[in-house]
C-alpha cells in the first residue's frame, strides 16, 4: 500500500511538473506575442521579388488611400514596398561588429528595409552603413518615429568616437552615413561628439566619405556649423514632410523653417559642402504641398533630396494614409532634376540614406574635392 502510495505521489509530481513547464512555456509564447503584437510586424520579414523601376500598379487591386474617417483601417503593403530578407557576408560582418563593440545604426533602430542592399554593397559594389552616435533613445517622440525615446538617456559613451572610427575604418565601406538621435538633453545637442567622430574616422582612413545627417540641435546654429566645419563631405538634415504637416508629424520642438536654417547655415559655414535633406511622403500631402516644399528646399541651396514611402514601424506609430506608386515617385524625381538639385532620388523604398554611397553621389562628391584642392 505504502510503495502505491509513493508511485501515486511519484506520478503526481511528474504531472505537475509537466502543467507548471507547459503553462511556463505557455506563458513565455503569450509574452512573446503580445511584445509581436505591439511592435508590428519587422518590415525585413517581407519576402518578395524586386519591382523593376519601369514597372506600373495597374495590376494591383489593393486600396492605395486609407479611410481616415474608419480609425482602426489599415492599407496592406503593395508589392512594391516588399523587399528580400537580407543575406550576404558583408551584412554579417557588420551586424557581428557592431554587436562586439556595442554600437547601433539607424538602419536597425528605424527597421529600415533596405538594410540588406545597402549593407551588402548595392547595385554598385558601395557598401553603405548608418551609424547612430549617442546612444540609441532619442529626447523627441516623433510620430513616425520606432527609435525608443526617454527625456533622460543615458549619457553618450566617451569612447564612442574612437570605436566608431576603429570599426569602420576596418569595415569594406567606401562610404558612411553617422547620424544620431536627439539629444536635448545635452549642451550643444551633440555636435562635438558627432565631429570628434569625423575626426577620429578621416585620421584612420582619410579616403572614405562621409555624411552626417544630423538633428537640428534645437536651433543652435553654433553647433550645426561645428559638425559642418568637422571635414565631413556631406550635411544632411531631414525636414522629413512638408511645411503643413511638421506639427502632426514630428516632435513640437522641431518645425520647418528651423530646419531650412540648419541646411542654409550647413552650406554657409563651408559652401564646398554638399547638403542634403529627405521627404516622406504617405501622410496625405497634395501635389502643391510637395512641390512648394521642393522649392523651397531648393531656395536653400541643398544640393541633394530623396523621397520616399512612409511605412509605419510599429503599430503604436501614426498610420500610413497613401501608397504612392512607383510612378509618382518618378515624376517627383524628374520635378526634382528640373528645380535643380545635383542628385534627387525617389522611389517607395528610398530613405535619407538609401545607398547614399551610390555611384553619381559619390562622384559628386569627389568632384567637389578635386575641383576645392585645384581651387587651392
Amino acid at each position: 500500500m505504502a510503495a502505491r502510495c509513493i508511485q501515486c505521489y511519484a506520478f503526481q509530481k511528474l504531472n505537475d511538473v509537466k502543467i507548471t513547464s507547459r503553462n511556463r512555456l505557455l506563458f513565455l509564447y503569450r509574452r512573446s506575442s503580445s511584445k509581436k503584437i505591439a511592435s508590428g510586424p519587422d518590415l525585413q520579414d517581407f519576402i518578395a521579388g524586386v519591382v523593376p523601376r519601369g514597372s506600373t500598379h495597374s495590376d494591383y487591386k489593393g486600396e492605395l488611400i486609407r479611410n481616415t474617417d474608419d480609425r482602426k483601417s489599415r492599407l496592406r503593403l503593395p508589392p512594391w514596398l516588399k523587399t528580400k530578407i537580407p543575406v550576404g557576408h558583408n551584412y554579417h560582418k557588420l551586424k557581428e561588429t557592431l554587436r562586439n563593440l556595442n554600437l547601433h545604426t539607424v538602419c536597425e533602430e528605424a527597421r529600415c528595409p533596405n538594410i540588406g542592399e545597402c549593407w551588402g554593397g548595392g547595385e554598385y559594389g558601395t557598401a553603405t552603413a548608418t551609424i547612430m552616435l549617442l546612444g540609441d533613445t532619442c529626447t523627441r517622440n516623433c510620430r513616425f518615429c520606432s527609435v525608443k525615446t526617454s527625456r533622460t538617456p543615458p549619457p553618450p559613451d566617451p569612447e564612442e568616437p574612437r570605436n566608431t572610427a576603429e570599426a569602420i575604418a576596418n569595415w569594406n565601406l567606401d562610404y558612411v552615413v553617422l547620424t544620431s538621435v536627439d539629444r536635448d538633453d545635452i549642451l550643444d545637442g551633440g555636435a562635438s561628439h558627432i565631429a570628434d567622430t569625423v575626426i577620429e574616422l578621416k585620421k584612420r582612413k582619410p579616403t572614405i566619405l562621409i555624411e552626417c545627417l544630423t538633428p537640428d540641435f534645437a536651433g543652435d546654429l553654433s553647433a550645426v556649423e561645428k559638425v559642418a566645419l568637422s571635414g565631413l563631405d556631406v550635411y544632411a538634415h531631414n525636414i522629413e514632410t512638408v511645411k503643413e504637416y511638421q506639427s502632426h508629424i514630428r516632435d513640437r520642438r522641431a518645425n520647418y523653417n528651423q530646419s531650412i536654417a540648419v541646411l542654409k547655415h550647413a552650406k554657409k559655414g563651408r559652401p564646398e559642402n554638399i547638403t542634403k535633406t529627405s521627404i516622406m511622403l504617405g501622410f496625405g500631402e497634395t501635389d502643391d504641398m510637395i512641390k512648394a516644399t521642393m522649392e523651397d528646399l531648393r531656395a536653400a541651396d541643398v544640393d541633394c533630396l530623396t523621397i520616399g514611402q512612409y511605412m509605419q514601424p510599429t503599430k503604436t506609430r501614426l498610420k500610413v494614409t497613401e501608397y504612392v506608386t512607383p510612378e509618382k515617385y518618378k515624376y517627383w524625381e524628374e520635378y526634382g532634376n528640373q528645380l535643380g538639385f545635383h542628385y534627387t532620388a525617389s522611389g517607395p523604398l528610398v530613405r535619407s540614406s538609401y545607398k547614399a554611397g551610390e555611384f553619381f553621389l559619390r562622384n559628386l562628391v569627389q568632384r567637389r574635392i578635386a575641383k576645392t584642392l585645384q581651387e587651392k
